[in-house]
Parts: structure tokens; sequence; C-alpha cells
């Protein structure tokens, strides 16, 4: 066979793999997306979704909804959840940085072994919330010390004590 022949059936073949991959290409829905980077979700609904291992990179999420959602292993960082509602929400394991959590719902939240480096948690609901093994600033634990109270239905933790809280 010609070597013409043989770059000519190579071409050919070569035209119709990529014709086959762009037919069968389907558009990703913004609910499948597993990495939020700079993403604008306030006020979204993402009540009792997994998220797990989700990035949330530099989000704006105020208002936004994350009740009972499954956040293990997330990365959440540089974000803005002002008033966001994670009540109920298993964030295990996640990275928390550098996120403003102002006003934010955490009742009843699961953190345990989460990293909340530089995030602000002034005025949060932590009723419930567990902390344990969480990496949290020594200010930031005083801070959460002065209103933390409950126990974390799912693990029976109390919160004073997943806190290291002295009394």
């Amino acid at each position: 066979m010609p070597w013409w022949a043989v770059i000519f059936r190579l071409a050919i073949a070569t035209f119709f793999a990529w014709v086959w991959i762009l037919l069968s290409a389907a558009p990703v829905n913004a609910q499948e997306m597993k990495n939020y980077a700079h993403a604008q979700i306030e006020e979204q609904d993402f009540s009792h979704q997994n998220l797990e291992g989700y990035t949330f990179m530099a989000v704006e999420a105020r208002g936004t909804n994350f009740q009972g959602a499954n956040l293990k292993s997330s990365m959440l960082t540089k974000g803005n959840l002002l008033q966001a509602n994670l009540e109920g929400a298993s964030l295990e394991d996640a990275l928390v940085d550098r996120v403003t959590l102002y006003k934010a719902n955490l009742a009843n939240a699961n953190l345990t072994g989460a990293t909340l480096s530089n995030s602000i948690l002034d005025e949060a609901e932590i009723t419930g919330a567990d902390f344990t093994d969480a990496i949290v600033d020594r200010y930031t634990a005083t801070q959460l010390c002065k209103r933390a109270a409950g126990r974390n239905p799912v693990t029976g933790v109390e919160t004073r004590e997943s806190l290291g809280c002295r009394d």
C-alpha cells in the first residue's frame, strides 16, 4: 500500500473520531459541577445535596442554603457565606480557609476534623455544632466558647466540649 494511502486512511479515521467526540459531548449542568471557583451563588438552594469534595473558592454565597448538605472533604476558601444556612451540614475534614461566615447558621453542623483558618465566625449560630479535632485558632475558639451550647444530634458531642472550652 502506498504511503499516501496510509496517511489518507489515518486522516479519515481521525476526522471521524473528532466528529464522534463532538457529537457525543453533553452540556454540563451547573448542579453537576464540582468546582464553583469565583461563582456567584447567592441565595441558591443546595440543601440536602451531596457536595462531597467540591471546591467553593472565592464564591459569593450570601444567604445560600446548605442545610443538611454533605460538604465532607470540600474546600471553601476566600468565600463570602454571610448569613448562609449550614444547619445540620456535614463539613467533616473540610478546609474552611479565609471564609466569611458572619451570622451564618452552623447549628448542629458536623465540623469534625475541619480546618477553620482565618475565617470569620462572628455572630454565627453554633448551637449543637461539633468541632471535634477541628483546627480552630485560639482567638476564634475563645470567641466561639462565649456562645457555645448544645449537643450535636448526630455525633452526641457537646459543642463546648468539642471546642475545648474551659468553664
